[in-house]
């Protein structure tokens, strides 16, 4: 059974750093597009950041320059790197590993942005 579990949401302070983490299992994590989306409360779920399997990386504009994604293969692991956050970022922020026509989601997990 294929799983994309999140990890690392939180309550933050404005200005602060959160790490995400997903880990895959079950796929062969190689061969996949992995992508951070963010649902923010009331609103469109929007992709954040995908990482392809060859390597290339696109960002929103809303985020470029402060967070980073990776992908450690060997640990079958995506991670999103935030910084300088702002109440704007508070969402719930999911994992998305797609190949052709195969995608899966994670559960999701919350990050909320508050002083």
């Amino acid at each position: 059974q294929v799983q994309l579990v999140e990890s690392g949401g939180g309550l933050v302070q404005p200005g602060g750093s959160l790490r995400l983490s997903c880990a895959a299992s079950a796929i062969t994590f190689t061969l996949y597009d992995i992508a951070w989306y963010r649902q923010p409360p009331g609103k469109q779920r929007e992709l954040v950041a995908q990482v392809t399997s060859g390597g290339t990386i696109t960002y929103a504009d809303s985020v470029k320059g402060r967070f980073t994604i990776s992908r450690d293969n060997a640990k079958n692991t995506v991670y999103l790197q935030m910084n300088s956050l702002s109440p704007e970022d508070t969402a719930v922020y999911y994992c998305n590993a797609k190949f052709k026509s195969l995608a899966y989601w994670g559960q999701g997990t919350q990050v909320t942005v508050s002083s």
